[in-house]
Formats: structure tokens, C-alpha cells, sequence
């Protein structure tokens, strides 16, 4: 393909991914003639079931979305003082801990896989240590048996942020399994989505009970509250939405993979390209497409490509930029120190999201990556 024109109509990063409308259209009757439209209503309660067989976890509670999950993560799990956490991820991890009272510690990154590196969890856990939150960036599963030893070692709560990890397994165990309490977003841009909405799966019945309480203002039976709860319950109609998703969700995720494959198939060959590749035992959702630009030898910044597939009508994101440590509210922070974290700061300048929903064509594929071969071509001469 020689096409090198802008797109007609833009490409963006992701699209949701989108039930049969009819098939909508009789889950709102079903809802509608049940009059119950919230509150763990019938399509809630088998969305849970569903959920839980799908990811094969043993306890899994759903909420209205992933970041009062998170919340009511650290509630149950008892958190107190500081929380050790990765400054590459969205905002909602961290200020998830601000919002409890928590003090974020911020950890540094691994340079290969992005995701929170053990071999520097250690030297940052303090007597107010409480726990640690890692996250999975881009569904790539975190280092788990490092951290659990950590956390073991010195008596540490591991919730994970799962928020990209949707359906995710390492050596045939899910992702959802690790740690105490893992938290998924089923926001509307993720491989799975109940269009707002998340889950926390859990090591133990009582912690899944203690959240469902929370999720409903603390009242148990009888009207009372033993402590103050929050309003986080997912609604019918959204559950409903989220069972028809839940039917398509594979069949996204061997598109997405498809045409993750090639990607990789067109751009390997550029120089100051990093791919993001499958690690070895893991199952992937293939969630994002996120290449690392080398200015220097690609021709291009990472800032400067971004800019120039905009001429095209090629929407990307730079993700996760800026560092939430960059933050106003964290950033006096002394973990928040641009020289503690030196790999997390250079990764934060390098990645690109690039667009990727099994909706994609694999011409548009073809056509994005030809352009992107072409601005190097132009650049380096």
C-alpha cells in the first residue's frame, strides 16, 4: 500500500468495544419488566457469577468503577500511613491511596516490562509501611513472586492494580489470584467493559463480604452500619451491558492480537523502535499497543511523532505521561525525587499508544505503520 494520505476520518487510540444493539434492546425489556434497575439486582449478581467463572477466581465483587474499588481495597484491607507504589500508571492508583489517607511511596520501574521493580521495593519499606500496589502497565503481569516475598518478609498487604489485565494468566493461574485483593477496570476503553464499572477479586470470603458491605454505605441487615461505607454498586443496566460484552470479549482479544502480531511484523525492522513483546508463560489480552521512540536514532521524539500522526488523522496517547510523581499533589514527595526514579522519568518520555481494537482493519494497520516507516525515512535523511 502506497496510500500515504491522512485518514478521512480519525483513527483513535481504542474504541469500545460494542454489543448488538438488539440484543441490548432485550436486556433493558428484561430489566425493565423486572423493576429493578440497581441495588444487586439479578443481572448483577450474574455478572459477578459469570465474571468469576471466566476469570476462575474464587471471590469477585463488582463495583461502579475500578477506582472506588480500589478504595474500598485499601478500606478492607486495614491500610494505614505509607502504600509503595509505581509512578507509571494512571491517576487513579494513587490518588485511590490519597483519598484514604494513604502516603504513596513512589518505586521505580523496570526498564523492560515497565511495571514496579522488587529489587528497589525493599530499601523503601519504613515502620509505616502498610502494604504495597503494584500495577500490571499494559496487562504485562508485575514480578509477583518477588513482591509476595517482600511483602511476607515484612508482614505487607499486596493489592494489585489489574486494571489492564483483563482475562490475563501466568503459567495457566490468573492474574486475579496474586496478591490479597486485585482490583479491574471495566471502564468503556478496556478489552472488557460494563461501560463504567470495575471488580475486586479476593484470597478470602470475609474480604469479599466486607466490601460488599461497603459498597452499599455499610448497612447490613436491619439498616444499621458497623462503619461508614460509600455508594460504589454497579447497576443493571450496566451489568446487563456487561454480559453481552463478556460474550464477545475472546473474539476481541484474538483481534487484538492479530493485529498486534503485525504491528510488530512492520515496524521491528526500524531503528529507536522498543516493541512491547509477549512474555514467556503469560497468556495476553493484547490491551495496548505501546512502542518506546529513541529520538536520536528514529529520527523523531516520542512528542514529535505523536504530533505528526495528528496530520494524518492518527490519534495516539502518550501513556502514562506525565508521571502521577510529576503531580502537583505528589510532587514534594521525597520519593517523588526525579533521581530515585531515573528509569520511570525515561519511560515516560519514550512511550507511545498506538491505535489497537479488534474494530481496526488490518489495512488501517498497514496504512499507520507505513506511515510511521515513512516519517523515519523523511527524518533520517
Amino acid at each position: 500500500m502506497s496510500d500515504l494520505t491522512s485518514f478521512p476520518d480519525p483513527v483513535h487510540v481504542t474504541r469500545p468495544l460494542l454489543p448488538d444493539l438488539y440484543e441490548v434492546e432485550e436486556m433493558l425489556e428484561s430489566i425493565w419488566q423486572s423493576g429493578v434497575l440497581t441495588n444487586n439486582g439479578k443481572m448483577a449478581r450474574r455478572l459477578e457469577y459469570e465474571l468469576g467463572r471466566y476469570l476462575n477466581v474464587g471471590y469477585l465483587s463488582l463495583f461502579s468503577n475500578g477506582t472506588a474499588a480500589l478504595q474500598i481495597a485499601c478500606k478492607v484491607s486495614g491500610l494505614t500511613g505509607e502504600v509503595i507504589t509505581t509512578p507509571f500508571t494512571f491517576a487513579a492508583t494513587v490518588h485511590s491511596l490519597a483519598w484514604c489517607d494513604l502516603r504513596p511511596v513512589f518505586c521505580d520501574i523496570g526498564d523492560s516490562d515497565m511495571n514496579i521493580d522488587p529489587d528497589r521495593i525493599e530499601r523503601l519499606v519504613t515502620p509505616h509501611t502498610s502494604a504495597i500496589m503494584p500495577v500490571h502497565v499494559f496487562g504485562c503481569p508485575c514480578r509477583t513472586d518477588e513482591i509476595s516475598k517482600i511483602a511476607e518478609k515484612y508482614g505487607l498487604k499486596v493489592i494489585y492494580d489489574a486494571a489492564h489485565a483483563f482475562g490475563v494468566q501466568v503459567n495457566g493461574k490468573s492474574i486475579g489470584s496474586f496478591g490479597d485483593i486485585s482490583m479491574f477496570s471495566f471502564h468503556a476503553t478496556k478489552v472488557y467493559h460494563t461501560v463504567e464499572g470495575g471488580a475486586l477479586t479476593y484470597v478470602s470470603q470475609d474480604l469479599k463480604e466486607r466490601a460488599d458491605l461497603l459498597r452499599n454505605f455499610g448497612i447490613h441487615g436491619g439498616g444499621y452500619s458497623d462503619e461508614p461505607g460509600t455508594n460504589a454498586k454497579l447497576n443493571e443496566i450496566q451489568a446487563a451491558v456487561g454480559l453481552l460484552v463478556l460474550k464477545l470479549a475472546d473474539m476481541e482479544i484474538r483481534k487484538r492480537k492479530a493485529l498486534t502480531l503485525f504491528y510488530r511484523d512492520m515496524l521491528s525492522v526500524l531503528p529507536g523502535l522498543r516493541l512491547n513483546c509477549d512474555m514467556e508463560g503469560v497468556t495476553h489480552n493484547y490491551s495496548y499497543f505501546v512502542i518506546r521512540v529513541d529520538g536520536k536514532e528514529f529520527g523523531l521524539s516520542r512528542d514529535e511523532l505523536c504530533e505528526k500522526l495528528k496530520e494524518y488523522n492518527i490519534f495516539t496517547r502518550k501513556y502514562f505521561y506525565p508521571l502521577c510523581s510529576q503531580f502537583k499533589c505528589y510532587s514534594s514527595l521525597p520519593s517523588s525525587n526525579p533521581e530515585n526514579l531515573p528509569a520511570a522519568c525515561k519511560v515516560a518520555e519514550e512511550v507511545l499508544a498506538l491505535p489497537l481494537y479488534g474494530g481496526l482493519k488490518e489495512d488501517d494497520v498497514e496504512k499507520i505503520c507505513r506511515i510511521i516507516i515513512h516519517l523515519h525515512t523523511v527524518n533520517r535523511s
